[in-house]
């Protein structure tokens, strides 16, 4: 048998899904890991946004975490004070999805690195794919963009973790919320913004959907300061790698560099990005108002070449 193939596999990793899907008897089982290195100098929030983004790919696809484990690198040097603080912020936070801490790993490396690996559960037949998008479909982000740019801004002394407050806030929030409103109204697909920015996660979701993707600058989301700060250059290093691949596959429109820069910003712990029948946006916005989310409509599934995404 190939690696990777089994009947009783729903979801691999050929179209880049946010967890594997295992059919276990009457549930699908969810599986997936996530490590970073710090983006924030507090240890303990470091380690609950690190937590929140891990339990992101579940509730990505409709699913409830139930079980973490821990992957933990740090030097030996450091002092124990600074690993515990990490450890508690992820445990926190796992805590607060409801799930538990059952294990991990540890290594001793130069660089920290902190992340964990995350099993859920979900209705076999109520899982949220990045893929399903049907044309006419309607775009709806949950969260705001730029903590890319801000962190960045944060390590060049530009901004505090004080002036951040709300923005780490942001990053440290469980997709749960949202999750639930997303499963409760229905969707036709569904992805968490991370490392590929709202463009890059957008332009799988149109190529496994088949078809192509407007996103309108006018309903786009982001914290003050962001497209100022991309205006002059602050943004991570991965930025430009991400905005070099897809190239070929977008057409800019009215974004200049500092929107192309918010637009491939990479996300840690960021929002939603979920594809809605017309019919049901409403719904959806009213679901997740109703749970205290912040949403925005950023654009539409449309015919066209697909992986093809338009900004206008």
């Amino acid at each position: 048998m190939i690696p990777g193939e089994s009947e009783d596999l729903m979801v691999g990793f050929e179209t880049s899904d946010d967890a594997a899907v295992y059919r276990l008897g009457e549930f699908a089982v969810l599986l997936t890991v996530d490590f970073f290195t710090p983006m924030v100098d507090d240890p303990y929030d470091f380690g609950r946004i690190t937590a929140a983004n891990a339990l992101s790919d579940v509730y990505a696809m409709g699913g409830r975490p139930l079980t973490a484990m821990n992957l933990l690198a740090m030097p030996c040097s450091l002092p124990a004070e600074i690993t515990a603080r990490v450890l508690q912020g992820g445990a926190d936070k796992v805590r607060e999805a409801g799930a538990v801490i059952v294990g991990g790993h540890t290594i001793d490396d130069k660089e920290p690195k902190y992340g964990l690996s995350v099993m859920g559960i979900c209705d076999p037949d109520k899982v949220v794919r990045n893929v399903g998008a049907r044309v006419g479909d309607v775009l709806v982000l949950t969260k705001r963009l730029g903590v890319g740019i801000l962190n960045t801004a944060l390590k060049k002394g530009l901004e505090t973790e004080e002036s951040l407050a709300v923005v780490i806030e942001s990053m440290a929030h469980l997709n749960r919320a949202a999750s639930e409103a997303m499963v409760e109204v229905g969707v036709n697909a569904g992805t968490d913004i991370t490392g590929f920015g709202l463009i890059g996660h957008a332009r799988e979701m149109a190529l496994g959907s088949g078809l192509a993707i407007e996103i309108d600058l006018a309903g786009v989301p982001m914290w003050p300061g962001v497209l100022e700060y991309s205006a002059d250059g602050v943004k991570p290093g991965r930025t430009a790698d991400v905005l070099a691949f897809l190239e070929p596959h977008v057409t800019w429109g009215p974004a200049g560099d500092d929107w192309r820069g918010v637009l491939a910003d990479p996300q840690t712990s960021g929002g939603l990005l979920m594809a809605v029948s017309p019919e049901r946006a409403d719904a959806l916005l009213a679901a997740l108002a109703a749970r205290g989310e912040e949403a925005s409509v950023v654009g539409r599934a449309v015919a066209g070449e697909p992986g093809t995404i338009t900004v206008i």
